[in-house]
């Protein structure tokens, strides 16, 4: 491994976030998924986050009232026997719809397909516990005294699945496609702004990106404009774009090309032999992996709809699953043939209001002064109503429970634990409204002006609890005299209609969403002026400054990021544009046959080291 060399000033800088992330590690920062195929666990002494609140055999066990609480499980598989050479697994991905099949990093958007790529494919660098990258991964990286250009080297056994070794020229491929003004993707945004030259060749003045260079087939350099602290904890783009297969397609059309969606290719521990579309996934072992070759022969990954998700684990239809409904845990806690692992997920649930639209020219947000939500009255008065604690206790059981801030605890050093976000009080509601002007026109209120007052609010389906718990929302807001029309949708539609594709449909008033953050805690990827997923369509001067401020060069100094975060996230509580409904735990369930198994960060497994101790499934008794 090639030591990185840093400068003294830089050593200051990775020592600070080293410092801030630790919290992280120590209060169960997850992984987005249960599934281990992101690539990104390196050892760590802290591997278990059981609490002691737990029956003999370990399980853990409800309180007094009947709830759990995430802090007493394990998040690493407790390991039952020897693997045996080779053997076949089954991954459920749970949802009530086909997986949308954009499978290409640089390309997807949706969490079911990123399910289904990271067992094929992963990103060029790994992180640890503390969300900082490492040396670890299938590349290296060293960094200038000023902390602004980047020098990757890739290892030379990291080859794509056809054999074609994977190359620096790959990932400035990867960097050029995605600056593209043909993209359409939601990749490009402020990472890739702040590399030089980016914005100059996406405008097209400039036919390469002057801050990339290819050193050699195997060295690529970067210089990005500002240091940020960022930039060790997210913002580089890690996905290489094998260029010796999409040099050739329009880059419009890579992402509804066969080569993305039929016959995907990546450099994982897994290759796709086939593909049912939406339904299944058959990958075979890559025997060539950079890691070393996989205990399993095969993975098949099938679609599984919430409903059924206990009935496939207990006859041992899956091995594993994608995202185990909480609400279904406490009927289901003493299931004899798996093992429940469970951490606090980089998530939170929301409810949010469309205040504009998406140009798609200038790719950025296009705020409408006279949307249907814009009086911030109508926005606080919607949260005042809502009781979120017991949502989570009366839905969840106490595994989700009522989100304050934007920032999830997740991320305890920038969380604000402090901030109570709008608690819930319905007269205090009626009477944000009633100062506001909606006064009551018989069973309803009506807007300031006189004119009627109905909203539309769509939700995702999904499990047997989606709808009613949309309706308690509803119920909520017409206890207030807020008139409220409910549409279910299921999951791809429901983001294509609220903004995934830039298109938003001009009837919806509200969407209850749910997102997984990422390893760094800058927010700007889904509340910044640039970025497709700020379905929201809000945009401000002061909030462009104080996510340009959290990751300026003061920002090195952690104690000012803290300041400026809290600070955010005490102003989108005064704004809201969407606001926090539940922070969210993580549950998977593992058949007892399954060794080496662990979600979260900092474990020091990888799913080339998934093994089974016998041919078929624990079955339950």
């Amino acid at each position: 491994m090639k030591k990185s060399s840093w400068s003294r000033s830089w050593q200051v800088v990775l020592m600070l976030t080293l410092v801030l992330a630790l919290a992280a590690c120590s209060s169960n920062g997850g992984d987005k998924s249960a599934n281990p195929g992101t690539g990104n666990n390196t050892p760590s002494e802290n591997t278990s986050n059981q609490g002691e609140n737990s029956t003999d055999d370990g399980k853990p066990k409800a309180d007094a009232d009947g709830n759990f609480n995430i802090a007493d499980f394990s998040n690493v598989k407790t390991n039952r026997g020897e693997p045996i050479q080779g053997g076949s697994i089954t991954y459920g991905l749970v949802g009530d719809s086909p997986f949308e099949g954009t499978l290409n990093f640089n390309f997807y958007s949706g969490s079911p397909d990123a399910h289904v790529l990271e067992w094929f494919d992963e990103g060029l660098l790994t992180w640890d516990a503390n969300y900082v990258y490492t040396n670890d991964g299938a590349a290296t990286y060293e960094v200038s005294e000023d902390g602004r250009t980047f020098t990757f080297t890739i290892r030379d056994n990291v080859n794509w699945h056809d054999g074609v070794p994977v190359t620096a020229e790959d990932w400035e491929f990867a960097h050029e496609v995605i600056s593209h003004p043909d993209y359409n993707g939601p990749r490009y945004g402020s990472d890739f702004t702040n590399i030089e030259g980016v914005v100059e060749y996406h405008e097209g003045k400039a036919d390469k990106i002057s801050g990339i260079k290819v050193l050699n087939d195997k060295q690529l350099q970067i210089t990005y404009i500002n240091s940020t602290p960022s930039l060790l904890t997210g913002g580089v783009w890690t996905y290489p774009l094998a260029k010796h297969i999409f040099k050739d397609i329009p880059v419009a059309d890579i992402a509804a090309s066969p080569q993305v969606r039929q016959n995907p290719i990546g450099f994982g521990p897994f290759k796709v032999e086939s593909i049912v579309p939406g339904e299944s996934v058959v990958y075979k072992k890559n025997t060539d992996y950079w890691r070393g070759e996989p205990l399993l022969d095969e993975v098949i990954l099938k679609v599984i709809p919430a409903t059924t998700v206990v009935q496939e684990l207990k006859s041992g239809g899956v091995d594993l699953v994608s995202d185990f409904p909480v609400d279904q845990y406490p009927d289901n806690a003493d299931m004899s043939n798996v093992e429940f692992l469970g951490i606090i997920d980089r998530a939170y649930s929301y409810i949010g209001f469309k205040l504009g639209t998406w140009d798609a020219a200038k790719k950025e947000i296009a705020m409408n002064p006279n949307a249907k939500m814009a009086d911030v009255n109508l926005r606080k008065a919607m949260w005042q109503a809502v009781d979120n604690d017991q949502v989570g206790k009366k839905f969840y059981k106490g595994l989700r429970w009522g989100g304050t801030t934007l920032i999830p605890p997740s991320h305890p050093d920038f969380h604000d634990a402090s901030n109570p976000g709008v608690t819930f009080d319905l007269e205090a509601a009626k009477k944000t409204l009633d100062d506001a002007g909606y006064a009551y026109d018989g069973e309803y209120r009506k807007n300031p002006d006189g004119s009627p007052l109905e909203i539309n609010f769509v939700s995702m389906t999904g499990s047997d609890i989606a709808e009613p718990l949309a309706q308690y929302y509803v119920q909520s807001w017409a206890a207030i005299g807020l008139k409220v029309n409910l549409e279910m949708l299921e999951f791809n539609t429901f983001y294509t209609k609220v903004g995934s594709e830039g298109t938003d449909d001009p009837n919806v008033d509200v969407y209850m969403g749910a997102w997984t953050v990422g390893i760094d805690v800058d927010p700007t990827g889904l509340y910044g002026r640039d970025a497709l997923y700020n379905f929201p369509r809000w945009a401000s001067e002061e909030n462009d400054r104080l996510l340009a401020d959290g990751v300026s060069e003061k920002a090195f100094d952690v104690e000012y990021r803290k300041s400026v975060y809290k600070e955010w996230q005490q102003y989108m509580v005064e704004q809201i544009p969407v606001f926090p409904t539940l922070y969210r735990s993580l549950l998977s369930p593992v058949n007892e046959r399954i060794v080496n198994y662990a979600i979260g960060d900092g474990t020091g497994l990888y799913p080339h080291q998934i093994g089974v101790t016998q041919d078929k499934p624990v079955v339950a008794k």
